[in-house]
Protein backbone atom coordinates (compact mmCIF):
# COMPACT_ATOMS: atom_id res chain seq x y z
CA UNK A 1 0.00 0.00 0.00
CA UNK A 2 1.17 3.52 -0.78
CA UNK A 3 0.53 4.99 2.69
CA UNK A 4 3.29 4.58 5.25
CA UNK A 5 3.44 4.31 9.01
CA UNK A 6 2.31 7.38 10.94
CA UNK A 7 1.13 9.33 7.93
CA UNK A 8 -1.92 11.60 7.79
CA UNK A 9 -4.56 11.15 5.10
CA UNK A 10 -6.83 14.18 4.80
CA UNK A 11 -10.08 14.25 2.82
CA UNK A 12 -11.65 17.49 1.66
CA UNK A 13 -14.82 18.02 -0.34
CA UNK A 14 -18.55 18.65 -0.13
CA UNK A 15 -21.49 16.80 1.46
CA UNK A 16 -20.43 13.46 -0.05
CA UNK A 17 -17.26 13.74 2.02
CA UNK A 18 -18.83 15.52 5.00
CA UNK A 19 -21.65 13.05 5.79
CA UNK A 20 -22.34 14.57 9.22
CA UNK A 21 -18.74 14.33 10.37
CA UNK A 22 -17.70 15.98 13.64
CA UNK A 23 -17.08 19.74 13.52
CA UNK A 24 -14.70 21.44 13.46
CA UNK A 25 -12.37 18.44 13.23
CA UNK A 26 -13.57 15.25 11.58
CA UNK A 27 -11.50 12.66 13.40
CA UNK A 28 -11.68 10.60 16.56
CA UNK A 29 -14.42 8.52 18.17
CA UNK A 30 -18.22 8.51 18.22
CA UNK A 31 -18.84 8.82 14.48
CA UNK A 32 -16.39 11.68 14.02
CA UNK A 33 -15.60 10.61 10.45
CA UNK A 34 -19.24 10.85 9.39
CA UNK A 35 -21.34 8.10 7.87
CA UNK A 36 -19.90 8.01 4.35
CA UNK A 37 -16.97 6.73 2.36
CA UNK A 38 -14.38 8.48 4.55
CA UNK A 39 -15.57 6.51 7.57
CA UNK A 40 -15.35 3.28 5.56
CA UNK A 41 -11.84 4.08 4.36
CA UNK A 42 -10.72 4.84 7.91
CA UNK A 43 -12.24 1.61 9.21
CA UNK A 44 -10.68 -0.51 6.49
CA UNK A 45 -7.25 1.04 7.05
CA UNK A 46 -7.38 0.64 10.81
CA UNK A 47 -8.71 -2.91 10.66
CA UNK A 48 -6.29 -4.10 7.98
CA UNK A 49 -3.16 -2.07 8.75
CA UNK A 50 -3.38 -1.37 12.51
CA UNK A 51 0.41 -1.32 12.75
CA UNK A 52 0.64 1.70 10.45
CA UNK A 53 -1.41 3.94 12.75
CA UNK A 54 -2.59 6.08 9.85
CA UNK A 55 -4.34 9.30 10.88
CA UNK A 56 -7.47 10.04 8.83
CA UNK A 57 -9.03 13.52 8.89
CA UNK A 58 -12.36 14.46 7.30
CA UNK A 59 -12.66 18.11 6.22
CA UNK A 60 -15.68 17.86 3.96
CA UNK A 61 -18.33 20.58 4.27
CA UNK A 62 -21.82 20.15 2.84
CA UNK A 63 -22.67 22.51 0.00
CA UNK A 64 -19.09 23.42 -0.83
CA UNK A 65 -17.84 24.27 -4.29
CA UNK A 66 -14.22 24.57 -5.40
CA UNK A 67 -14.57 28.29 -4.62
CA UNK A 68 -15.29 27.41 -0.98
CA UNK A 69 -12.32 25.03 -0.87
CA UNK A 70 -10.04 27.82 -2.02
CA UNK A 71 -11.27 30.07 0.81
CA UNK A 72 -10.52 27.51 3.53
CA UNK A 73 -7.54 25.70 2.00
CA UNK A 74 -4.92 27.17 4.32
CA UNK A 75 -6.81 26.36 7.51
CA UNK A 76 -8.31 23.02 6.57
CA UNK A 77 -5.54 21.53 4.43
CA UNK A 78 -2.15 23.19 4.59
CA UNK A 79 -2.22 23.75 8.35
CA UNK A 80 -2.50 19.99 8.89
CA UNK A 81 0.57 19.24 6.76
CA UNK A 82 -0.85 15.90 5.59
CA UNK A 83 1.35 13.46 3.75
CA UNK A 84 -1.67 12.41 1.68
CA UNK A 85 -4.57 14.51 0.45
CA UNK A 86 -7.79 13.45 -1.26
CA UNK A 87 -9.99 15.99 -3.04
CA UNK A 88 -13.49 15.38 -4.38
CA UNK A 89 -15.29 18.54 -5.45
CA UNK A 90 -17.49 19.73 -8.29
CA UNK A 91 -20.97 18.34 -7.71
CA UNK A 92 -22.34 21.60 -6.30
CA UNK A 93 -20.40 23.61 -8.87
CA UNK A 94 -22.57 21.87 -11.48
CA UNK A 95 -25.76 21.29 -9.48
CA UNK A 96 -26.34 24.95 -8.62
CA UNK A 97 -26.53 25.68 -12.33
CA UNK A 98 -29.59 23.42 -12.46
CA UNK A 99 -31.44 23.69 -9.15
CA UNK A 100 -31.02 27.47 -8.75
CA UNK A 101 -30.42 28.63 -12.34
CA UNK A 102 -31.58 32.16 -11.48
CA UNK A 103 -29.02 32.65 -8.68
CA UNK A 104 -25.96 32.99 -10.86
CA UNK A 105 -23.60 34.04 -8.09
CA UNK A 106 -23.81 30.47 -6.78
CA UNK A 107 -22.69 29.02 -10.12
CA UNK A 108 -19.09 27.92 -10.61
CA UNK A 109 -18.60 27.62 -14.35
CA UNK A 110 -16.11 25.34 -16.03
CA UNK A 111 -13.35 27.91 -16.54
CA UNK A 112 -13.37 28.99 -12.89
CA UNK A 113 -13.54 25.39 -11.74
CA UNK A 114 -10.53 24.42 -13.83
CA UNK A 115 -8.45 27.44 -12.89
CA UNK A 116 -9.18 27.20 -9.16
CA UNK A 117 -8.67 23.45 -8.84
CA UNK A 118 -5.50 23.60 -10.89
CA UNK A 119 -4.02 26.35 -8.70
CA UNK A 120 -4.84 24.45 -5.50
CA UNK A 121 -3.27 21.26 -6.82
CA UNK A 122 -0.25 23.04 -8.28
CA UNK A 123 0.50 24.80 -4.99
CA UNK A 124 -0.11 21.75 -2.80
CA UNK A 125 1.29 18.84 -4.79
CA UNK A 126 4.96 19.60 -3.90
CA UNK A 127 4.04 19.67 -0.20
CA UNK A 128 2.51 16.20 0.00
CA UNK A 129 3.74 12.72 -0.75
CA UNK A 130 0.59 11.79 -2.61
CA UNK A 131 -2.62 13.40 -3.81
CA UNK A 132 -5.82 11.70 -4.90
CA UNK A 133 -8.26 13.53 -7.17
CA UNK A 134 -11.76 12.09 -7.31
CA UNK A 135 -14.21 13.19 -9.99
CA UNK A 136 -17.62 14.66 -9.29
CA UNK A 137 -20.44 12.42 -10.51
CA UNK A 138 -24.15 12.22 -11.26
CA UNK A 139 -25.72 8.79 -10.81
CA UNK A 140 -27.61 8.81 -14.10
CA UNK A 141 -26.93 6.33 -16.88
CA UNK A 142 -28.46 8.54 -19.57
CA UNK A 143 -25.35 10.29 -20.88
CA UNK A 144 -27.56 12.77 -22.76
CA UNK A 145 -29.06 14.09 -19.52
CA UNK A 146 -27.93 17.76 -19.35
CA UNK A 147 -26.61 17.56 -15.79
CA UNK A 148 -24.82 14.28 -16.50
CA UNK A 149 -23.23 15.80 -19.61
CA UNK A 150 -21.97 18.80 -17.67
CA UNK A 151 -20.73 16.65 -14.79
CA UNK A 152 -18.70 14.60 -17.26
CA UNK A 153 -17.04 17.78 -18.50
CA UNK A 154 -16.02 18.70 -14.96
CA UNK A 155 -14.76 15.15 -14.45
CA UNK A 156 -12.62 15.51 -17.57
CA UNK A 157 -10.99 18.54 -15.98
CA UNK A 158 -10.13 16.49 -12.90
CA UNK A 159 -8.48 13.89 -15.14
CA UNK A 160 -6.45 16.54 -16.96
CA UNK A 161 -5.19 18.09 -13.73
CA UNK A 162 -4.48 14.67 -12.24
CA UNK A 163 -2.33 13.75 -15.22
CA UNK A 164 -0.55 17.11 -15.22
CA UNK A 165 0.52 16.91 -11.58
CA UNK A 166 1.00 13.15 -11.20
CA UNK A 167 -1.95 12.58 -8.87
CA UNK A 168 -3.86 9.36 -8.33
CA UNK A 169 -7.08 9.57 -10.30
CA UNK A 170 -10.38 8.07 -9.11
CA UNK A 171 -13.12 8.05 -11.73
CA UNK A 172 -16.18 7.90 -9.49
CA UNK A 173 -18.54 8.31 -12.43
CA UNK A 174 -17.16 5.17 -14.05
CA UNK A 175 -17.65 3.28 -10.78
CA UNK A 176 -21.32 4.16 -10.68
CA UNK A 177 -21.79 3.63 -14.42
CA UNK A 178 -20.66 0.04 -14.06
CA UNK A 179 -23.19 -0.87 -11.40
CA UNK A 180 -26.03 1.07 -13.06
CA UNK A 181 -26.30 -1.83 -15.48
CA UNK A 182 -27.80 -3.87 -12.64
CA UNK A 183 -29.21 -1.28 -10.22
CA UNK A 184 -31.48 1.69 -10.74
CA UNK A 185 -30.03 5.02 -9.64
CA UNK A 186 -32.58 5.26 -6.82
CA UNK A 187 -30.95 2.23 -5.20
CA UNK A 188 -27.67 4.14 -5.05
CA UNK A 189 -28.84 7.69 -4.30
CA UNK A 190 -32.37 9.01 -3.85
CA UNK A 191 -31.45 12.27 -5.60
CA UNK A 192 -28.78 10.75 -7.86
CA UNK A 193 -26.11 12.56 -5.81
CA UNK A 194 -26.10 11.61 -2.10
CA UNK A 195 -25.21 7.91 -1.95
CA UNK A 196 -26.79 5.12 0.01
CA UNK A 197 -24.42 2.94 2.07
CA UNK A 198 -23.94 0.87 -1.08
CA UNK A 199 -22.89 3.96 -3.01
CA UNK A 200 -20.44 5.01 -0.31
CA UNK A 201 -19.01 1.50 -0.24
CA UNK A 202 -18.35 1.74 -3.97
CA UNK A 203 -16.51 5.03 -3.45
CA UNK A 204 -14.46 3.66 -0.55
CA UNK A 205 -13.57 0.49 -2.40
CA UNK A 206 -12.38 2.35 -5.48
CA UNK A 207 -10.36 4.82 -3.41
CA UNK A 208 -8.66 2.04 -1.47
CA UNK A 209 -7.92 0.06 -4.61
CA UNK A 210 -6.24 3.08 -6.21
CA UNK A 211 -3.94 3.62 -3.21
CA UNK A 212 -2.82 0.01 -3.30
CA UNK A 213 -4.94 -1.49 -0.51
CA UNK A 214 -4.25 -5.22 -0.21
CA UNK A 215 -7.67 -6.85 -0.36
CA UNK A 216 -6.17 -10.26 0.39
CA UNK A 217 -5.09 -9.30 3.92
Amino acid sequence: MKLKEGQTLLFIGDSITDCDRAKPHGEGLFGAYGNGYVSLVQAFLQATYPNLRIRVVNKGISGNTVRDLKNRWQEDVLAYKPEWLSVMIGINDVWRQFDVPHIKEKHVYLDEYKETLRILVQETRPLVEGMVLMTPYFIENNEQDPMRQMMDQYGDIVKQISDEFNCIFVNTQAVFNKILGDLHSSALAWDRVHPTPTGHMLLAREFLTEIGFDWSK
